[in-house]
């Protein structure tokens, strides 16, 4: 690992907001791929990939620094894919949903993607998030335009507050690609 790495790792052991999201633009695209190399569908490859950040941000305190942090989160990553053929195969009830277990990643100053988002006119914007997978959209609409938390957006959703928070994070990333691109095509 390089000392970056290591760094990041650190800084998100503490909670920073900003390791949070280096780590996930950094890895994203390996556990992605790996994902989809094992299951050949796109959207159960993006969604274990999701559950997979998730878990590690909110396991983070538990990672030695003596393992490689990549292999880390395939670890992680393959595990919930055999966990998911399990689901598929035998019907389960989770005891474990807790909400007050999950790992807290702050979002409160703007990022270089939300300030991105903001700039735009909000017409140009909507166009821009149709661009969107339809699960990013949602997420993006319900906190942006609708104002909800992290936890009334798991509600909503139904599903995990991490792995609300890494929608959240991805959307705005991807987002914030879409209008950088567009831009560079002015």
């Amino acid at each position: 690992m390089t000392k970056q790495e290591i760094h990041l790792i650190i800084e998100a052991k503490e909670g920073k907001q900003a390791a949070f999201k280096a780590l996930l633009n950094l890895y994203w695209n390996d556990i992605y791929l790996f994902q989809l190399s094992r299951i050949h569908d796109e959207n159960l490859a993006e969604d274990i990939t999701i559950q997979t950040f998730s878990k590690a941000f909110d396991k983070i305190a538990l990672y030695k620094e003596s393992y490689n942090f990549k292999t880390w989160l395939l670890t992680i990553s393959k595990n919930l894919q055999i966990d998911e053929l399990r689901k598929k195969k035998t019907p389960t009830v989770s005891l474990d949903n807790d909400p007050d277990r999950s790992h807290h990643i702050s979002d409160d100053t703007p990022t270089p993607e939300d300030q991105l988002i903001i700039e735009q006119n909000l017409a140009q914007l909507l166009r821009y998030i149709k661009q969107l997978k339809p699960h990013y959209q949602k997420v993006i609409n319900l906190r942006y335009f609708q104002e909800l938390s992290y936890k009334e957006i798991s509600e909503e959703l139904n599903e995990p507050m991490n792995n609300i928070k890494v929608k959240i994070l991805r959307a705005k990333k991807l987002l914030s690609e879409i209008i950088k691109t567009s831009k560079n095509l002015e």
